[in-house]
């Protein structure tokens, strides 16, 4: 009994509250609109979930990602989300006002594992469409890639450890990869691409056993490679006291073959023009907001130190190249442009 009119007055201060809300949010309003949803609202609102997630097993999880994993249209997946999204809010909003009877309606036991699922089936789609489109994958390696969801053909004890083992070594090629402070290193610009292949051809769908033995395989061979590139980098950036960015441009020297057979010399240069630049950069910042002054003051420190001091050669070809190079790191490093 009500002797209070407990619900009555509950109601009209409701009532109130949500007409101050209203008054002072305006169109924002329609955001904190559904914190105020009655049980008859609450209750179509999960018709329209049950009937978006009518074909699916929603008891079982394992069978429930398998039938979302043969799905190949976002806008399918994305309206699954959707679904279980909205279904974890009425479910938020049941407890809130006590509709216990309602909650007896869809197993939100498993909603969020749902929602897991999908959420991971539709990062995998994003990634095979980025990777089959040929779209810029340069930041690939920055994806969580050690939370690709894998199907497997046969799920038992062996296959999850493999499973574990292969997240393992995903992990670790990324964080090795990712430390590269040269991404247009030829050979590293080799191993990130047989990374991505390796997630192309295998075009995301079941792996088995053998398949997962022989990707950890090349993975780790990956990661050697990867790590011996980094491990020369960092002799490189030793010697120009931790500058990265004439360790760029030194391996693009070397790498061109034409500008001086010995490295020794080129380091010998490149050493000096960090000098000069470094300090007329430190004794005018703002140079570096006029590029064409800029880059014409590095070519007559390009030309002093290469050809005067080190007595390379240098036709003016190679001189604009040598000048470009040394400028553009600047300008980046200045623009705060990262060379992924």
């Amino acid at each position: 009994m009500d002797f209070a009119d407990i619900r009555r007055e509950f109601d009209k201060t409701n009532k109130a509250y949500f007409d101050e809300l209203q008054s002072e949010l305006g169109d924002e309003m329609e955001h904190y609109s559904k914190l105020f949803k009655s049980a008859e609202e609450i209750a179509a609102e999960l018709e329209v979930v049950k009937d978006v997630l009518f074909q699916y097993d929603t008891l079982n999880k394992e069978l429930f990602s398998r039938q979302i994993s043969e799905i190949q249209d976002r806008t399918q997946v994305l309206a699954l989300k959707k679904a279980l999204a909205d279904a974890r809010s009425l479910y938020n909003l049941c407890r809130l006002f006590g509709f216990n009877d309602l909650l007896q309606r869809l197993p939100f036991v498993q909603i969020n594992a749902l929602y897991n699922e999908v959420d991971n089936h539709l990062a995998m789609l994003n990634l095979k469409d980025r990777l089959e489109n040929q779209a810029d994958t340069s930041g690939l390696l920055n994806m969580a890639l050690e939370e690709v969801l894998f199907k497997f053909i046969k799920i038992g004890e062996e296959e999850l450890k493999l499973a574990d083992e292969l997240k393992d070594a995903l992990r670790r090629t990324r964080e090795t990869m990712t430390s590269n402070i040269d991404p247009k290193d030829p050979e590293f610009t080799q191993l990130k691409e047989e990374l991505e292949r390796l997630f192309k051809n295998r075009n995301l769908k079941a792996v088995s056993q053998e398949e997962m033995k022989h990707n950890m395989l090349t993975l780790n061979k990956i990661q050697d490679k990867v790590c011996e590139i980094n491990r020369k980098n960092r002799l490189l950036q030793s010697k120009y006291e931790g500058d990265i960015k004439f360790v760029r441009v030194h391996k693009r020297l070397v790498e061109k073959g034409t500008i001086s057979d010995s490295e020794r010399r080129i380091f010998e240069a490149l050493r000096l023009v960090k000098q000069q630049a470094d300090n007329s950069v430190m004794q005018n910042r703002n140079i570096l907001d006029n590029d064409s002054y800029f880059e014409r003051m590095m070519q007559r420190h390009v030309v002093q130190q290469f050809q005067q001091t080190q007595n390379i050669k240098l036709s003016p070809d190679s001189t604009r190249y040598i000048n470009q190079l040394v400028v553009k790191e600047y300008l980046d490093e200045f623009n705060g442009v990262t060379p992924w």
